[in-house]
Order: structure tokens, then sequence, then C-alpha cells
């Protein structure tokens, strides 16, 4: 599913130049759950916007389902994400000027579906998110984990092969919290792979694996015992 060769990637302000990420080899088959740990700063955000192609390496080899991705165009790489990546975000990211449908609906915009499919769609992930009687509803008249539910609902509305998850339950109360990572875990059981940056060991322990950065490198990476 991905293979990263000595990805590396380097942040120049002036003179000063900061090592983010230095020559990761990391390889993540498909259908895996990982769990990317470590202390601020120590690159997570880095290498998930890398896996996300939201940002270039300086240097190195992205293998993606087998095609190397570094060097695509600006073009390609937004095909690409529309297509096979998923995103959840701490933040939510949602827009409170349109509907709960059509948040959802956003990430179907580009994908070649008719309306009518696309309404389908959108019904259908909601339904499975438990937000069918929310859909006309606006973000700010939501809860935190309504919105959270909401962002997940636009993040799997394509069908992505791989989701990406920053942080997903950091503005939740734990009662939302488990309730997001209980869906995460359904959608990863259904085949799709999962790569999700935390700084709970909690919610860590819940992935097959665990990846732990430190000073932009790998510093251990283990499969959970409980699974193996």
């Amino acid at each position: 599913m991905i293979e990263l060769h000595q990805l590396t990637k380097r942040h120049r302000a002036g003179d000063v130049e900061t090592t983010a990420l230095d020559a990761i080899d990391l390889r993540i088959e498909a259908g895996e759950y990982v769990a990317i740990t470590g202390p601020s700063g120590c690159g997570k955000s880095t290498l998930l916007g890398l896996l996300g192609l939201l940002a270039r390496p300086t240097s190195g080899r992205y293998l993606l389902q087998g095609e190397d991705v570094a060097g695509r165009a600006e073009r390609e790489l937004a095909a690409i994400r529309r297509g096979r990546i998923g995103f959840v975000f701490q933040s939510f990211n949602l827009v409170d000027e349109m509907s709960v449908q059509d948040n959802v609906r956003l990430a179907l915009r580009y994908g070649g579906l008719s309306d009518k499919a696309q309404r389908a769609r959108v019904a259908e992930v909601l339904e499975r998110l438990g937000l069918a009687h929310r859909a006309t509803h606006h973000p700010s008249q939501l809860s935190g984990g309504q919105q959270q539910r909401v962002a997940i609902a636009r993040a799997i509305a394509a069908r992505p092969a791989l989701l990406l998850a920053d942080e997903p339950t950091g503005n939740l109360d734990s009662a939302h919290g488990q309730e997001v990572m209980r869906l995460l875990r359904e959608l990863n059981d259904e085949g799709t792979t999962l790569v999700m940056v935390t700084h709970s060991a909690e919610h860590a322990a819940l992935a097959s694996r665990t990846v732990r950065l430190l000073d932009g490198r790998v510093l251990v990476d283990a499969h959970a015992e409980h699974l193996s």
C-alpha cells in the first residue's frame, strides 16, 4: 500500500534549515491500522501531510499502491487524493455555511458521479454514522462528536483506500472520543488502511501497529502484542 524510501523533508527559513523528517524508511500494508506517535515536533504531522500528498518531500521516494507519487505535478496529486485518500482532522474543517449533507458531498464533487448517485452515497454514509436526521442541519448546530462524525462521513464518502487521521479525538470529550475511535476501527475492519497520528497511548494501543518518531526518525516500529 505505502512504501517510503529515505523520505526526507527539510524546511528553510532564510539561512536556517530544519530537518522535519530524516531519511524515513517505512512500509505499510493494505488494511493495516498504524498509529504514529512521538513528542511534539518529532515529525508526526509532517509525515501525515506527506502521506496525504499535501506536501512534497525534499528527497526520497513515496510509492502509493506501487505508484511513485513523490514527484508528480500538483494536478496529478489532487486527482490521486480525491480518488484514494480520505482525511480526518482534529479541527473538523467543516464549512458552517453549508448543511451537513452538502459538507459530505464536497468529497464527491469531482469524482464523476451523477447528482443522483452523489445524493445516494451521502445518504448512505450519513445513515451509517447515525446522522441521517441531521442532514439539513449546519455544523454549528451539532455537538463536537457529531461534527467529527460528519468529518468522517466526508472522509469516507468516496470510499478511499487510505484514511489519514490527525489527532481525530483531540477536540472531543472522552465519550465522544471513544465513539470516534470505534468508528475508525470499524472502517479498518472493513478493509480501509488507517494511519492515525495521536498523542494518546490509550488510542495508540487500539492500533495493530505503532510507529514512534523522535527527531524526524523512526525510533520504534512495533506490532501490537494482543493482535499478533
